[in-house]
Formats: structure tokens, sequence, C-alpha cells
């Protein structure tokens, strides 16, 4: 069973720990906020992407296969919140350069239903991993579980980092330009979900 388990293990640390949009606002989240500020955000993205991998193993996966258009509409609105998110770390909120407040654990949460790579790991998750011989729901609490303990610490390392660079940051002028850079990373983040 162990053996069986890796290449879902794999798969999970993999998607976990790459960049993408959850783990670039971590890292700015870290930074600006600290690790114990930053922790709801963690919890809201692990809570939300073990919710959506449940249900779409579960079967909720065949949607995006009875409609492909589903597809482009999460695109669209998961770019639409990052550049939102963009403006807000850039100050776009408070016109300071400050960052008003970190995501909550429901926004971390929420933000996985317009997350095209959190959908896109989990309709892998359910159509490649599931394993046979076992009901869709003990199979889809499986993958669930298995996502859940991998996530927790490799989306924690990317706030983590953010909080070692924090002193780096203490500067207003050096965290400014921080989240600037952030802030253009989930703007790329976003024109790449759009082409």
């Amino acid at each position: 069973m162990i053996t069986d388990l890796l290449p879902l293990a794999t798969y999970c640390f993999l998607m976990s720990s790459t960049p993408g949009p959850n783990n670039v606002m971590l890292t700015a989240s870290g930074a600006n906020f600290g690790y114990r500020g930053t922790l709801p955000h963690i919890l809201g993205i692990n809570f939300g992407g073990a919710v959506q991998t449940f249900a779409t193993c579960a079967g909720l996966g065949a949607l995006f296969v009875a409609w492909p258009v589903l597809h482009s509409v999460l695109r669209v609105a998961g770019a639409m919140y990052l550049l939102y998110l963009a403006w807000k770390l850039t100050g776009g909120v408070m016109g300071s350069g400050q960052v008003a407040r970190p995501l909550t654990l429901r926004e971390g949460a929420l933000f996985q239903a317009v997350n095209p790579k959190s959908w896109m790991k989990a309709v892998t998750l359910a159509s490649v991993f599931m394993p046979p011989g076992v009901s869709p729901v003990e199979g889809a609490l499986l993958i669930t579980a298995v996502g859940f303990v991998i996530g927790f610490p490799c989306v924690s390392a990317w706030a983590l980092f953010g909080v070692a660079i924090r002193r780096v940051l203490d500067d207003p002028k050096r965290r400014r330009v921080f989240n600037v850079i952030m802030a253009g990373a989930l703007a790329l983040l976003a024109l790449k979900f759009l082409l």
C-alpha cells in the first residue's frame, strides 16, 4: 500500500511546493505579517484544497468533462482575483505601500475555488490517482488526507521563506520594492491564466 501512495504523495508534494498563486501570496504574507499572522491563510489554503480535492474525486470533476467552458470561467475569475490581490499588495487599498492585513482562513479557502492550479491538481488527482477497488468516497478521503498532510508543510515553507527575508525588508523602501515584485509575480500568473 505504501508503494501505491508514493506516486500520489510525490505529485502532491510537487504541486504544493512549486511556485503558484498560493505560494507567491504566502511568501508576501510571511514577509509582511510573519508566520503567525499568515497561519490562517495557510490553513485556509489547506482546508479549501481539501474540500476541493474531496469534491472533485467524489464526482465534481465530471462537470469539467461535461462543460469544458468551466475551465475558461475559472481561469478568468482566478486571473481577476490575482490582479486584485496584486493591486492590494502594492498599496492600492491604502495608498501607503503597506498591505492592510493578511488573508483570513475563509479567504484562503475560497480562493481555491478560482485558483486554476488548485483545480488542475484536484482534477488530476481525481482522474489519475483514484485507487481501484474502493468506493469513490473512500478513495476521495484517502487522496484528500494525503494531499492535506503533504500540503501543509509545503505551503508553510513558502510563508517561512517570507519570514526569513523579513529582516532585509525592515526598510520601508525595500519592503515596498518587495511587495511590488510580489504583485508583479501575481500579475504575471494572472496573465498566464488568461493566455
